[in-house]
């Protein structure tokens, strides 16, 4: 949906530390601690009991979420529409069709944009099956700021983030992939229609995929610029490439924080489950 749409947030949850340093040697160095220190528990080893997936963030005096999964191990989805035919639209709806299958959902997030009828705008491809067709077309929305992209899930538990026309061309197999945009890193570089002086601030959410299989996801707690957003999947996150999902009518649901933001209702989602404890 596109971003015109407001609705009143949670709070900002609090950050990692107390402290903000304002000059500059001292502030790039607590900046750098507070990014390894995220980095050390999202990554931690299978030593260790499992990690928590989502964990606030503070990068350049905004707050964000952040939820890191591997997808060699957790089982990473999109979802649309249930046995009904019907589209989830929501959380609670998605929870509860995965409950009756013996599964617990553990994290998800909207997935993209969609229509008023809560279609797809772009591509999307459900447990192999293209449910909706690419949307390849000009025009003047954040979808279609060109270059967009494609988030995919491969056999073995390869991800990735790539250009919707690489995708198409020559990219990899997907069991589940979905169209967004605009790209907000590429190869490294950020999207160069995005202005480091751009003044336009929204509740964003996107992905990030680094090492192949290595998928990060990100919501903003307060209002953000797309350049603002793009340099944190870069440099904090490491994301080589990533893309943006939407704005404004971002959603999270993460048990662990206790939170579920039931605001609106949605198209694709995308989940991460667990089979469920007695």
């Amino acid at each position: 949906m596109s971003e015109p749409l407001r609705r009143r947030r949670q709070e900002p949850r609090a950050a990692l530390g107390a402290v903000a340093f304002r000059t500059g040697a001292a502030r790039a160095c607590i900046l750098a601690f507070r990014i390894a220190a995220f980095l050390a528990v999202s990554l931690v080893g299978a030593s260790a009991q499992t990690p928590a997936p989502c964990a606030p963030l503070r990068f350049e005096d905004a707050s964000y979420v952040v939820c890191s999964f591997d997808g060699r191990k957790d089982d990473i989805r999109l979802f649309w529409k249930g046995a009904n035919g019907r589209p989830y639209a929501g959380f609670a709806g998605l929870a509860d069709a995965l409950r009756a299958q013996g599964r617990q959902l553990s994290f998800a997030m909207n997935a993209g944009m969609f229509e008023a009828d809560l279609s797809p705008v772009g591509l999307l491809i459900e447990d192999g099956k293209l449910k909706h067709r690419a949307d390849t077309r000009d025009g003047a929305s954040n979808f279609h700021l060109k270059p967009n992209g494609v988030f995919y899930l491969g056999e073995g538990g390869g991800a990735g983030v790539v250009e919707t026309t690489r995708f198409l061309g020559a990219g990899p197999l997907a069991r589940y992939a979905t169209q967004s945009g605009p790209m907000l890193v590429i190869d490294g570089r950020i999207h160069p229609k995005i202005s480091p002086i751009g003044t336009s601030a929204k509740i964003r959410n996107g992905v990030g995929v680094r090492d192949g299989h290595v998928v990060v996801f990100a919501i903003s707690d307060q209002p953000v610029t797309f350049y603002a957003f793009a340099r944190l999947f870069r440099d904090a996150l490491n994301c080589p490439n990533a893309l943006f999902l939407d704005g404004s009518v971002s959603s999270l649901f993460a048990p662990n924080l206790q939170r579920d933001d039931a605001l609106l209702p949605m198209g694709p989602i995308v989940g991460v489950s667990t089979k469920a404890t007695p």
